[in-house]
């Protein structure tokens, strides 16, 4: 088999070892390095030409890419990017200036220098904060990629109390990031919350605080096309004739001014339920959850 695909379907960068044992021979892997289809990174390492230089580091260093260095391979939410790399490791090999995780693997790599996802995950959940953490499971869950069972499994013993506490408060009812993180916040002060909740002639709204407020958030890609503007526009207006006052944040609002935000939500609350129509008035209309949490 030709060296060269084996890599590239292994990410780019692969053991020669692992390539022997995918299908490729000694004498195929020297003629791909003459014929320029395969770089020869070092002794015992190969990779193909134009490889991804942080993967082709996590071969060098004979680890895996993990935690949340691994999180864009599988395309989860970050709060921010890795400002070192996380390699897992089996050996001794690890430079300086990385984060290493020794954390036995549950299952095989899928990628020749990443590891696979329930383990990204697991070392996540031990190394990260936990809202960090929290973020990335959740998106991982929504998707349908990980069982939470599995990863309570992984985390048994006095050490994991924390990231079993992170793994109770994922949920699967969030669109978004930002919608995770103003779950956390608004839950944290206290406040009653309702996520992606269908109220009668208003729609699928996002939040709903205390059976009457309605949070709106709008993120990066904000509709600044004229058709959805409107009937953004057009929904508040039927929730201000129901009587429900509505509020929408941004994302700079959700994560670079929180208490800012948290602030004017608490501004409405206070103003006294008694002011708007309750859930179980005729006035409000019958609401359901749209998705379980």
């Amino acid at each position: 088999m030709d060296p060269s695909r084996i890599i590239k379907a292994a990410g780019g960068v692969l053991l020669t070892r692992d390539v022997v044992t995918r299908g490729g021979t000694e004498a195929g892997i020297r003629l791909a390095v003459r014929s320029g289809t395969v770089w020869r990174v070092e002794h015992g390492l190969l990779a193909v030409p134009g490889a991804d230089p942080e993967l082709v580091a996590a071969g060098r260093s004979r680890g895996l890419l993990t935690c949340v260095s691994a999180a864009p391979r599988y395309k989860l939410w970050q709060l921010r990017p890795a400002t070192q790399s996380h390699y897992w490791h089996s050996n001794g090999r690890a430079g300086d200036g990385c984060v290493n995780h020794r954390l036995a693997l549950t299952q095989p790599r899928r990628h020749g220098t990443i590891a696979a996802l329930p383990d990204v995950l697991l070392q996540a959940l031990l190394c990260l904060p936990p809202l960090e953490s929290l973020v990335m499971v959740e998106c991982a869950y929504k998707r349908g990629d990980i069982d939470l069972a599995f990863l309570r499994g992984h985390l048994t013993g006095n050490r994991c109390g924390k990231a079993r506490d992170v793994l109770a408060r994922v949920e699967r009812g969030s669109d978004s990031l930002l919608e995770t993180l103003a779950r956390i916040l608004f839950r944290e002060a206290g406040i009653a919350t309702e996520t992606q909740v269908w109220i009668d002639g208003i729609g699928s709204v996002d939040f709903l605080l205390e059976g009457f407020l309605i949070v709106e958030l709008d993120g990066i890609a904000f509709h600044l096309e004229s058709r959805q503007f409107k009937k953004d526009r057009r929904r508040d207006n039927a929730a201000a004739v129901r009587g429900l006052p509505v509020l929408r944040f941004f994302y700079d609002d959700v994560v670079h001014s929180p208490e800012a935000m948290l602030a004017q939500v608490r501004e409405v609350l206070a103003r006294g339920s008694s002011r708007w129509p309750q859930p179980d008035q005729p006035s409000f209309g019958p609401y359901r959850r749209l998705l379980a949490p």
